[in-house]
């Protein structure tokens, strides 16, 4: 040192505050410059997706609430379209299958979901024809023998009512329903009298 300590320090100090400016700077305007919008609608599109699959018009709808400019949202969702991670074809047939399975819905009430959630009606009559009939009504008739194990103590008439009801809420078709019920509740070993039979 040539005894000139203090000042060559805060020279130091100077350059160093100096080369910390920019950054300083950067970092600042960063904070002030506002979010790309078409960033901001890919970024909520990957997170929607990634919790589980949507319609297109699921998606957006979503970008709309979150106020994101009709043209942006479009134009974002088209770049997922034509990459494939947006399809409402294939999202009307995985979500036809997966509710059946896991929900037991009949093809009424899976009809009704497609359309809440905006996929065009001729996409929502091809994913309901890949429902099989027979997977139809066995799953039908597993609903109505769960349910059956909690009616031991109602009449015939009550359970018949109770469990077509029940089919119908699910979106079965009212024949299905009464045939899968009446077969299940004489499986049960519970005969319907002569005057339910004339009834119905």
């Amino acid at each position: 040192m040539n005894g000139d300590g203090t000042r060559r320090g805060s020279g130091a100090r100077r350059r160093s505050s100096g080369d910390a400016l920019p950054g300083a700077a950067a970092d600042e305007e960063s904070r002030r410059k506002p979010d790309d919008p078409e960033q901001l609608a890919r970024d909520m599109v990957y997170r929607l997706l990634a919790a589980r699959a949507r319609s297109r018009s699921e998606l957006r709808q979503a970008l709309l609430r979150k106020e994101i400019d009709e043209e942006v949202a479009d134009a974002v969702l088209q770049k997922f379209v034509d990459a494939g991670l947006v399809d409402d074809a294939s999202f009307a047939e995985e979500w036809v299958h997966s509710r059946q399975r896991h929900q037991g819905l009949g093809r009424k009430a899976l009809g009704f979901e497609l359309r809440r959630k905006g996929v065009d009606e001729h996409l929502v009559e091809a994913a309901l024809s890949t429902v099989d009939g027979d997977a139809e009504v066995e799953r039908a008739r597993e609903l109505v023998q769960r349910k059956l194990r909690t009616m031991a103590n109602l009449d015939h008439a009550a359970k018949l009512r109770r469990l077509v009801g029940m089919l119908a809420r699910k979106g079965y078709s009212e024949g299905l329903a009464f045939r899968v019920v009446r077969e299940e509740i004489e499986r049960s070993g519970d005969d319907a009298p002569d005057s339910d039979l004339e009834s119905t």
